[in-house]
């Protein structure tokens, strides 16, 4: 089983909303901030949130922000990307990785995972 597997992704109109999971398996996440990234092709790779490993504060692009939700299940050593409002510009493959520490700060982890295909289209 992979370590990190994103899920959730999928086609919605503008406007619309998606819900993205990120399960860890065979490690906790409890110890690690989170954070989703995406990347369009012919851009780097753009953090969009950030959960540190407390969950009691998160970090937001400017672009997603007032739109998107990161939240965190340690129960289920699941993070997830509440996204809402969809834009066209949404549209990537998005990734979620540890950040190597308790803060946003840190480094991902080397090992990324497939992503989550997110396409909006009217």
């Amino acid at each position: 089983q992979l370590p990190l597997v994103e899920s959730g992704g999928g086609l919605v109109k503008p406007g619309g909303s998606l819900r993205l999971s990120c399960a860890a398996s065979g490690f906790s996440l409890d110890a690690y901030a989170v954070a989703w990234f995406r990347q369009a092709p012919g851009k780097e790779r753009e953090e969009v949130a950030c959960i540190i490993s407390s969950g009691f504060r998160t970090n937001y692009a400017d672009s997603v922000k007032g739109r998107f939700t990161i939240s965190r299940d340690y129960d289920k050593n699941t993070v997830y990307l509440q996204m809402n409002n969809l834009k066209p510009e949404d549209a990537d493959v998005y990734y979620c990785n540890g950040m190597g520490g308790s803060y946003c700060m840190g480094d991902p982890f080397g090992y990324w995972g497939q992503g989550t295909q997110v396409t909006v289209s009217s």
